[in-house]
């Protein structure tokens, strides 16, 4: 039985369709969600949410919002969702050298400060998704690749 997945923004539904496995950045670290899963209601962090269909794999940058589970369905209201092959990896550049300029800029308002953090942070996580999206995809006939644990990255100063 398939996972029927949505993910959906105040703006579009950015995906929709059956998949094998949702794996989604919780605010309290990844999930993996399987067909049959148990019925959960989760807050969403930020980072890549990963969907595998048949052997390939689709990703999105998820920036905040909620994760809903059934046996069968799994919906996600994200704040902002992108698709990792949409990503413009110059603007997201742009993007993080703006943040970092303020954060370097010296004294800021504390509700300044926060939102050049969050950023920066959104920033990293699309240039990642992005550079990732430039590599060449491996083949079936390759053997696995060995994935290195995740760490959550902080903005400088912290």
């Amino acid at each position: 039985m398939p996972l029927h997945l949505e993910i959906v923004t105040p703006e579009r539904r950015t995906f929709e369709g059956d998949v094998d496995e949702v794996i989604v950045p919780g605010s309290e670290g990844e999930m993996g969600i399987l067909p049959h899963h148990a019925p959960l209601i989760s807050t969403l962090g930020q980072g890549v949410l990963r969907v595998k269909v048949g052997g390939q794999e689709q990703e999105f940058a998820i920036f905040g919002g909620f994760l809903q589970v059934r046996p069968d369905r799994v919906v996600v209201l994200a704040e902002t969702a992108d698709v990792g092959s949409e990503i413009d990896l110059e603007r997201a550049e742009r993007a993080r050298r703006e943040a970092e300029q303020v954060l370097e800029g010296g004294f800021v308002e504390p509700a300044d400060l926060a939102s050049a953090r969050a950023a920066l942070q959104r920033a990293l996580i699309r240039i990642r998704l992005a550079e990732r999206g430039r590599r060449v995809p491996r083949g079936e006939h390759e053997a696995p690749r060995h994935v290195a644990p995740r760490h959550r990255e902080e903005p400088p100063g912290e």
